[in-house]
């Protein structure tokens, strides 16, 4: 998505009459401060006299199906409409409304307003009329507001949204949990998501950048307009330029297409994700008009059953994880700074690549995979006309699909992370004719607005019948094709053997077949990679990682999907330390099954429910079971790996893919260090400890970030861990933790536990494995945030954060 210029946060928004003033071509602002809420019903609350005095204050990014129940202490109600799939959290209808003013010396501007997401099915009205409705939570769109607008005088936005009944497979969240965008135009402007950069050749030595950009004359008269396009490296240095002129009628909007060339361009690579910079800029009679600026990428892609997927020439396997689109402790609220923590601690354990799942995601969820060097699958739907709960999106499918896809591509299409367009997910009656069109009808769309990424879809229940499917994709989605016994490579193979040109990979797979999975990925130049259900954990979905299939009402108060490599707090779990062996070198790590099951199993659980990983625990505190042998496992991909007890050896084994690079030991516990050292070559290059902690003694605070912006958005998670007097965190420990901020917000408060009912919102959590995490926001006023944390019975602890200006 284009953005004019820069944000402007809520400070300016303060002296919105002064910053419209100043401004002699089109803007935009951000539109997420200082709207009124009200959960409910609300008869009459479209129209502008409506009194929401006594409705809640509440900035954007929102979601109420985080907080906690009205009378109650946490958002969770085992009767909830949603059951297992939505957590047992509660949707419903609700209000929201802004009143604001835009003076009067706007007149001829086009007036748009943009949400980049709503959930869901909501209606707009401005002063009373109605602007619209749009039906799908995942999708960005936007009203030219410019004919109800009151120049000089108080205007009223009003949004209804209602998230009613069984809609969703996992946690929606409810309400207006994206950023909102005012937009003032000139009558000569580039169109929304009207500018499309591609790089169709491009290596060291040079590159064609071609640039499309569609440019709207809403006057009354034809106009001579000229295009200015430059574009800037990574270090703001102009290394291309260029201009065009066209004459634009009435009423109409031109598509000028420029062909420009760098010189020894830096590629954009997972490694290197250097980002250009190009500045349009649309001028009348050599008046600005429009300046709007573009973050791409100069890189190729390219897919082929030969050479798999190659990046700038070069194949790479996609290290892939599926991610749903919640932030754990503040539901779906999408703050940037939210969406670009997940991308960084994904790609830190190992991902090179993101299935979004089932939908596309926010607009800065995008940037950051962009700025951190990230691969994405950008997908549409989870259903089309068929469908997956009785009020979910098949309800507005035919009206809504062309709509709702068009907004996807064009918006999303000048990032260069998103490598493949996926149409929809496992999608239902995939062998009928009807539906098998359906996705020719989607992709070929997709094509016709994009043609430079293939199209995919993620199938399961596979199967040669659903050949004519796989014919109307690109690259071809296997869900859960990977086995314990290398199923997967048969599976593969003798698809590969009946159609030799379709390009696959695992657009899904249990983490209990992490080995087989990606072996079949290595072993194949047509399989480019597999992606993990999942990779960041979510709400929803409540115990698929545990109690599994089929879910039951009694399922409760589990809340949490409990099935991916990283927990909903940020922190990794064993099944991420198992993948950094099979993907990177060197790795080392150790884990303990505990002497009883971590929580009550389930006896119906199916033999095909497989999303949970082994029952263990980087923990080394039994006490009552001294002496009794526990396993313990090892995870590595170092030459061999030695165990030792307290200093002593027990014995040195091989880690390598014949023993599935994990080794067991049994243990007979005694408090003290267990520690694992691994070798490569002869060398000690790796090691893990676990050791005995005493009774807990200090908080330790540790903050992701310590400077952050004072822009009202920002974020800085803290990590709360409760250890003994030798700094060793006590991963039995839960006590409360109670927490006071100066200067700044709690916005939300976690600590990964699956059944914890406790709220996201209060000033306090429990200890779960001897930690929780505080979510600090900062306030537009820079300074000091201040953050305390108190247990009873220890020293209270204190951090500091800066919030600046920048």
């Amino acid at each position: 998505m284009y953005q004019t210029t820069a944000i402007i946060k809520k400070i300016i928004l303060l002296l919105f009459p002064v910053w419209f003033s100043m401004q002699n071509f089109s803007q935009t602002t951000v539109f997420d401060f200082d709207w009124r809420f009200h959960r409910g019903g609300a008869q009459g609350a479209e129209m502008p006299g409506f009194d929401d005095s006594k409705w809640r204050k509440v900035d954007l990014p929102h979601d109420w199906s985080i907080e906690d129940l009205p009378g109650t202490r946490s958002p969770f109600d085992p009767n909830a409409i949603s059951q297992v799939s939505g957590g047992f959290t509660v949707g419903g209808t609700a209000w929201y409304r802004k009143t604001f003013t835009i003076p009067a010396d706007q007149k001829n501007k086009r007036i748009h307003i943009q949400f980049d997401g709503v959930y869901m099915n909501a209606d707009f009205w401005l002063n009373g009329e109605f602007l619209g409705d749009h039906p799908y939570g995942y999708t960005s769109f936007w009203f030219d507001i410019t004919d109800k607008i009151k120049l000089g005088e108080k205007n009223t936005i009003a949004v209804l949204v209602k998230d009613e009944g069984q809609n969703s497979r996992w946690y929606s969240g409810s309400g207006i949990y994206r950023h909102v965008w005012l937009k003032t135009l000139e009558p000569v402007h580039v169109s929304p998501w009207g500018i499309y950069i591609t790089t169709p050749d491009a290596n060291v030595s040079s590159a064609k950048v071609n640039i499309k950009t569609n440019v709207t004359n809403a006057t009354t008269n034809a106009l001579p307009v000229k295009l200015v396009t430059r574009i800037l490296n990574s270090k703001g240095d102009e290394v291309a330029r260029t201009e065009s002129q066209q004459q634009i009628n009435s009423k109409a909007s031109n598509e000028f297409t420029q062909n420009l060339s760098v010189s020894s361009p830096e590629l954009w690579s997972i490694e290197s994700p250097a980002l250009y910079t190009a500045i349009t800029e649309v001028y009348n009679e050599n008046r600005i008009t429009d300046k709007a600026e573009i973050k791409f990428g100069i890189r190729t892609i390219s897919f082929d059953a030969t050479n798999g997927f190659r990046l700038n020439g070069k194949t790479v396997k996609l290290k892939g994880g599926c991610v749903h689109h919640d932030n754990g402790p503040l539901g779906s609220k999408a703050y940037d700074r939210a969406e670009e923590r997940r991308i960084e601690l994904l790609k830190a354990s190992g991902f090179n690549a993101i299935r979004c799942a089932h939908n596309p995601p926010s607009p800065a969820f995008l940037d950051a995979c962009d700025r951190l060097g990230i691969l994405v699958i950008d997908e549409a739907f989870d259903m089309w006309r068929l469908p997956n709960n009785p009020y979910d999106y098949h309800l507005y499918f035919d009206d809504w699909w062309q709509k709702d896809i068009e907004s996807m591509v064009m918006r999303d299409r000048n990032h260069p992370s998103v490598i493949i367009w996926s149409i929809g997910n496992e999608i239902r009656e995939m062998e009928n004719p009807k539906v098998i069109e359906v996705a020719r009808m989607l992709g070929n769309h997709i094509r016709k607005l994009e043609p430079t990424r293939p199209i995919t879809a993620a199938v399961n229940n596979l199967r040669p019948q659903k050949d004519s499917y796989f014919a109307t994709l690109d690259v071809c989605g296997y869900n859960y094709a990977a086995g314990g016994d290398h199923k997967q490579e048969s599976l593969y193979t003798q698809d590969h053997n009946r159609v030799p040109d379709r390009i696959m990979m695992g657009t899904e797979s249990y983490a209990l077949e992490a080995f087989a999975a990606w072996m079949g990925v290595i072993d194949n130049p047509f399989v480019i990679g597999d992606f993990v259900w999942t990779a960041f954990d979510y709400i929803g979905e409540a115990s698929i990682g545990w109690k599994g299939y089929w879910q039951k009402s009694n399922f409760y108060p589990w809340n949490l999907a409990y099935c991916g490599d990283i927990d909903i707090c940020g922190w990794k779990r064993a099944q991420s330390y198992y993948r950094a062996a099979i993907w990177k070198e060197n790795q080392v790590s150790v884990f303990v099954k505990p002497p009883k099951p971590s929580f009550p199993l389930n006896p119906d659980k199916q033999s095909w429910s497989k999303w949970e990983w082994h029952d263990v625990l980087a923990d080394w505190n039994w006490p009552g079971f001294e002496n009794r042998p526990l396993e313990v496992s090892v995870y590595s991909s170092c030459d061999e790996v030695e165990l030792f007890l307290n200093g002593k050896s027990l014995g040195k084994k091989q880690t390598n893919r014949d023993t599935r690079f994990t080794v067991t030991w049994n243990v007979p516990y005694h408090p003290g260090s267990l520690k694992v050292v691994g070798y490569s070559n002869g060398k000690d290059v790796a090691s893990s400890q676990l050791q005995t902690a005493r009774q807990i003694s200090k908080i330790k605070l540790s903050a992701d970030r310590s400077t952050i912006k004072a822009d009202g958005q920002d974020l800085s998670y803290i990590t709360v861990e409760l250890e003994d007097a030798n700094g060793v965190r006590n991963p039995k420990a839960e006590n409360l933790v109670k927490f006071t901020v100066q200067g700044g917000t709690i916005v939300g408060v976690g600590n990964a536990n699956p059944v914890s009912l406790e709220s996201y919102q209060l000033p306090q959590r429990k200890a779960w494995q001897g930690r929780c995490l505080a979510i600090v926001k900062s306030s537009v006023k820079p300074g000091t945030i201040t953050v305390t944390a108190s247990v009873d019975g220890l020293p209270s602890s204190t951090l500091l954060i800066t919030a600046a200006h920048k």
